[in-house]
């Protein structure tokens, strides 16, 4: 009795039945909070990572940089939805080109330069007006300066013809993309890039069943294109 009462006495103060499990406690507490650190800077990690396809994710990429890496993934980089139209960058050349009679188009094929037939050539003739010379002449430096191939194409209304010299429309509308073509060689244009084609009335723009849509059906075009 005497001894067991000496090593109660001798018991460290405030240590209790279970008392001796407290440092168990304590190094999972520390541990927990090292388990959620890690978490943290992993999620910190990956938030980061995540951001980086962002141009605003690091301020030392330079601004053309960030705009192309934001292109690319709005998928809007250039060449990302396929190879480019051949006629691209064509029309700008043409915004100011303001004539009487002569209006620019754009379509799959390329660039269209589309002049009213009246202000070329006299009723059933392929011959070109001088009215017409000068309208062609002041589309030479434009076409000069243009560096692909050149489409003269003809087109009539569905009124028939039948001449000794335009048996048909079919001759007509050659005929006159022939005489707009020579204008053009005659003054510099190199004959390589030149053609001539004659569509008669298959390509209407607008009906043939009155007078104004016949007029506008009466016309030459100049289709430019640049080689792939």
């Amino acid at each position: 009795m005497h001894n067991r009462s000496i090593s109660e006495a001798l018991a460290p103060t405030g240590q209790g039945e279970g008392d001796g499990d407290g440092w168990l406690t304590s190094y999972l507490d520390v541990l927990t909070l090292l388990i959620t650190l890690f978490v943290l800077l992993l999620s910190m990690a990956g938030n980061g990572q995540a951001g980086s396809d962002s141009p605003h994710a690091d301020p030392a990429i330079s601004p053309a940089a960030q705009a192309a890496s934001l292109a690319v993934a709005r998928g809007m980089a250039p060449g990302a939805t396929g190879l480019r139209p051949r006629h691209e960058g064509l029309k700008p050349r043409f915004k100011g080109l303001e004539m009487e009679g002569v209006s620019v188009a754009e379509g799959k094929g390329g660039i269209t330069l589309r002049i009213d037939n009246n202000l070329l050539f006299a009723s059933g003739q392929a011959r070109l007006t001088r009215r017409g010379e000068g309208v062609l002449q002041g589309l030479v430096a434009t076409l000069r300066d243009f560096d692909g191939r050149i489409s003269v194409e003809g087109h009539t209304d569905n009124v028939p013809i039948a001449t000794r010299r335009f048996p048909s429309n079919w001759e007509l509308s050659t005929g006159r993309a022939i005489s707009v073509l020579r204008h053009l060689v005659k003054s510099g244009l190199s004959e390589s890039r030149l053609r001539a084609i004659g569509y008669a009335d298959t390509q209407p723009l607008e009906s043939n069943d009155s007078r104004e849509g016949r007029a506008a059906n009466r016309r030459v075009e100049l289709l430019l294109t640049r080689d792939a």
